[in-house]
């Protein structure tokens, strides 16, 4: 296949880079790599442009160290300068460029189709945080534009709004997009009365194929009166879904497919859930129009979008240049992964909310801000967590243990500790008699003790209890030890209450529970959990707490047994 100048520009110069870093023939897997990022109009053809690649490869192989630093000199020393950059890695928020006197105005812009992920924090908290820095604006601005695909919750909006405010990140403005449709239609007249825009009635495929062979679709060269006509009757619902869409000029020959003459507006007649809107509209924008237009309205100053959107910015600055506006300093970041999650989508969790599958959006297994603040993780954890991952193109790919160890930081201290076993076995100790248990409510405060009225049965873990065998002595955690006498049934013979004994003699330490305990469930991502715990964990309703040689759980509700929200170890 044949490629453009630019594009063969651009795999010579990064063959070049590759073989001057590594002084050797340059790697095709590298090379392929950073090509494909420079060259997103490349990316659906890998398969056929990596024999091209490799032809050029051979041919810069030809050559040695030194006439691979000369020529990559000459073609593209921005590149040599990148090599003799010694990279650190970055760990919280690098400086934004602020001009002299310049405030900060940044935004958050979700789609309300569902709550705040993991995912979506990185935006609040990173954005908020950068604001607070400089002493700026930061926006929440509801990108609510899609009645149909995306289609928004009308929860959401406050659960958003009610995350933020929970993350100490109150927003100074909250715009919703879907109330701002006439700012959008004055601008869409604008641009088409200017000749930048157009009014398409092309068939999706249709288009696809002038798109795809560079050539203008045949409703291009209409004039800008008769836009301006086909534009009102789009308005008044004279066409059909599909029917009719505006386009922005762009270059029609542009290298990237995706910027040639793409769509603003679109027809889309199922009425939006907001009751403030309902049906009053039939034509909205499309994301990179909106975004576009209130970016410029609201005085963006910054902007920090994923990678993958790099594209919008493209695309957008076209508006900007018609408008004769100045674009915002944008940032890219890379995508987060989170280990134990894996990929997710909020309309991917929504289904599976609908369909049985999880309890609600606060169901511990689920990668929301509900979900994590029901299970006891403290705000200050999540925006440490969040700024310590920092802004860079590098995607990031974490386990939730950085976060569970933040949050442990902040709560072992004022977390209280009980005995809570799950999968109950009951023990009857032999050779004493009922007595009160004083275990310390912090193994380091001085906090008191908690009392807990012991008879002459008591119940531990199944799990214990399968390690066990007659003759084995214990010790049961703040009570005493005993010797098995019995497996089944499960007995014991109390030997005294030395713990010189049991470090002397490393006697194994288990917990235990009350025979007259309170029932207790305990809902976790890996699972659910249901034993005895002691009767005073009632006193802790939406408290931290730890249950000991289980982990550290939020009791949620006190009323019919004890149910409780698993944290982290």
């Amino acid at each position: 296949m044949t490629l453009e100048a630019e594009d063969v520009r651009t795999i010579e110069k990064f063959a070049l880079q590759n073989a001057v870093k590594y002084g050797k023939s340059p790697q095709i897997g590298a090379v392929m790599g950073r090509v494909m990022g420079e060259c997103p109009n490349l990316r659906p053809r890998a398969k056929e442009i990596a024999p091209v690649i490799e032809k050029i490869l051979k041919d810069v192989s030809e050559g040695d160290p030194k006439s691979w630093r000369r020529q990559l000199e000459a073609l593209a020393p921005e590149l040599i300068e990148e090599l003799n950059v010694k990279k650190e890695p970055e760990k919280g928020l690098k400086p934004l460029d602020v001009e002299e006197g310049e405030k900060v105005v940044m935004r958050f812009a979700p789609n309300p189709n569902g709550p705040p992920t993991l995912g979506s924090t990185r935006g609040i908290v990173v954005n908020s945080e950068y604001v607070k820095k400089y002493g700026g604006s930061f926006i929440i601005r509801f990108d609510d534009t899609d009645p149909q695909t995306k289609r928004p919750m009308l929860e959401a909006y406050g659960w958003y709004l009610e995350d933020c405010r929970w993350l100490d990140a109150v927003p100074d403005k909250v715009v919703i997009a879907s109330d701002r449709l006439p700012v959008y239609y004055k601008y869409a007249e604008k641009l088409l009365g200017l000749g930048h825009a157009y009014v398409c009635f092309c068939k999706g495929e249709d288009f696809k194929k002038y798109k795809d062979s560079k050539e203008p679709c045949p409703h291009r060269g209409q004039t800008a009166e008769e836009n301006l006509k086909y534009w009102k009757k789009m308005l008044a619902g004279e066409y059909e879904e599909k029917e009719a869409v505006v386009r922005i000029k762009t270059d029609i020959k542009h290298k990237d497919p995706a910027l040639r003459d793409y769509g603003v507006f679109r027809i889309v007649k199922t009425p939006h859930p907001r009751p403030e809107v309902a049906d009053r509209y039939v034509v909205w924008p499309l994301l990179d129009f909106e975004g576009a237009i209130e970016d410029h309205e609201l005085g963006m100053t910054h902007i920090i979008r994923g990678k993958d959107l790099m594209d919008s910015e493209k695309r957008q600055g076209y508006i900007y240049d018609y408008l004769g506006w100045k674009y915002p300093k944008t940032t890219h970041w890379g995508r987060i992964k989170i280990h134990e999650f894996g990929k997710f989508s909020t309309s991917g969790l929504r289904r599976a909310i609908e369909e049985g599958e999880y309890s609600g959006w606060d169901d511990p297994r689920l990668p929301t801000l509900r979900a994590l603040r029901r299970r006891g993780i403290l705000p200050q954890a999540i925006r440490k967590f969040m700024i310590d991952m920092g802004v860079g193109e590098t995607d990031v790919s974490i386990s939730l243990d950085t976060l569970y160890a933040e949050n442990r930081k902040l709560v072992d201290i004022s977390s209280n500790r009980y005995f809570f076993v799950w999968n109950p076995v009951e023990l009857e100790i032999l050779g004493t008699s009922p007595r009160t248990a004083r275990p310390p409510l912090h193994p380091t405060e001085d906090r008191g003790c908690r009392e807990i009225e012991v008879g002459t049965k008591l119940y531990v873990c199944q799990e214990d209890v399968d390690n066990l065998k007659v003759g084995d002595s214990i010790r049961l955690k703040d009570l005493y030890n005993i010797e098995i006498t019995s497996i089944t049934p499960l007995q014991g013979r109390y030997i005294g209450a030395s713990v010189e004994v049991v470090r002397k003699e490393r006697i194994r330490i288990i917990h235990w529970a009350p025979i007259d305990g309170v029932h207790v469930t305990v809902l976790a991502p890996h699972g659910k959990f249901e034993g005895i715990g002691e009767p005073q964990v009632a006193g802790e309703l939406d408290h931290l707490v730890q249950f000991e040689r289980f982990g550290f759980c939020r009791i949620d509700s006190v009323d019919n047994g004890i149910f409780a929200y698993f944290a982290h170890k």
